[in-house]
């Protein structure tokens, strides 16, 4: 309860206890108990991709621990394939660049290309390039606390 503004210890962190889940599920509202965790842009795709919708009239975004659960599941399978890497914009670089990519990494393509052709073709190379995350990690680690760059280095 509240008492000229002030609390009278009713309400917890979460509110008023008689607060319900925001989200809707099969075009109805969840009547579960809401719990501390709120709806965020966070979780905003994981939840319509579970096909829960927050609801408009809501005065609140916290939800239930059943559809926190179910959300937190859904972000943890998620399969490696659709974890998304960094997206380079290729097309931002100069012809110059694009054509020592394709030299040095000996890209077969066919001749005469123009920029953005090129672009398109570095991308989805590099795209394919298999990388060590553990080693690339500990090799950025040890250039940057020694001070030096890959062109310190001999080969």
């Amino acid at each position: 309860m509240n008492q000229n503004g002030f609390s009278t210890g009713e309400e917890d962190s979460r509110g008023p206890l008689d607060k319900i889940c925001c989200l809707q599920e099969d075009g109805f509202r969840c009547q579960r108990q809401a719990g501390t965790a709120s709806y965020s842009k966070k979780i905003r795709n994981t939840v319509r991709q579970l096909k829960l919708y927050l609801d408009a009239v809501a005065r609140h975004t916290y939800i239930c621990d059943h559809h926190k659960s179910m959300i937190q599941s859904a972000r943890t399978l998620k399969p490696s394939s659709q974890v998304e890497a960094p997206e380079i914009d290729f097309s931002q670089l100069k012809m110059n660049m694009l054509r020592r990519y394709k030299k040095y990494f000996k890209v077969k393509t066919e001749p005469n290309l123009n920029k953005a052709q090129m672009a398109e073709t570095s991308v989805s190379h590099f795209k394919t390039i298999p990388v060590n995350e553990k080693e690339a990690l500990t090799f950025f680690i040890y250039t940057i606390k020694t001070n030096g760059t890959k062109l310190d280095q001999k080969k």
